[in-house]
């Protein structure tokens, strides 16, 4: 199934059909400022792993990301960030960066058993905004790409409905999306380090 939801002006009902899936453990597939991206809640995990898998990512591989509303938000779900890491995030958020951040109790147990890390991401996109403060809680994302040595993007929603609708309960369309992924941005140490530069420029 495939949804049209305006970039400028999103459709309430629209996002509200969204929120009902999501909460109901539906596995969609978003745009955001950056490239399209598979998602759904934070303790439906496996759903997305089974996703990953299918596409041929093997699990303890796959980059898995929380989309945050708010900084208040984002902070539940890492360690204590410190204030010059967190000044850098306010002066680039929201946009199309991750900063990779030590992951906290609350992300679920069986993320935590693999990962002690997690990327985490405030986009610039009103339709995930808007999903993302209905919703009230962070989504988990990874992209849709497979694992290819050359990673391409999908951008056409509609492509993108044709080869993954079967896998998931909605596909959003909002307009042709990105060809190039968020700039990555490692803070788990000290000093924040680039690990993959994309569409963010600081």
């Amino acid at each position: 199934m495939i949804v049209e939801i305006r970039s400028q002006n999103p459709d309430r009902r629209a996002i509200l059909e969204v929120v009902n899936l999501l909460n109901n453990g539906g596995l969609i597939i978003l745009p955001t400022d950056t490239i399209y991206a598979a998602a759904c809640k934070i303790n439906n995990i496996k759903a997305l792993e089974s996703f990953a898998k299918k596409l041929g990512k093997k699990s303890n591989q796959t980059n898995f990301s929380i989309l945050c509303h708010c900084f208040s938000q984002l902070s539940e779900y890492t360690k204590p960030i410190s204030n010059p890491i967190f000044k850098l995030m306010k002066q680039v958020l929201p946009g199309p960066f991750t900063f990779i951040l030590k992951a906290s109790h609350k992300l679920p147990h069986s993320f935590r058993e693999t990962k002690k890390t997690i990327g985490i991401r405030v986009p610039n996109n009103l339709i995930v905004m808007e999903i993302l403060k209905e919703l009230g809680e962070p989504l988990l994302v990874t992209s849709i790409h497979n694992n290819d040595l050359i990673i391409e993007y999908h951008t056409d929603p509609y492509e993108i409905e044709t080869i993954f609708g079967q896998m998931v309960a909605m596909v959003i369309d909002g307009g042709m999306g990105g060809n190039i992924a968020s700039t990555v941005i490692d803070c788990t140490d000290n000093t924040p380090q680039i690990s993959r530069q994309g569409k963010g420029i600081i």
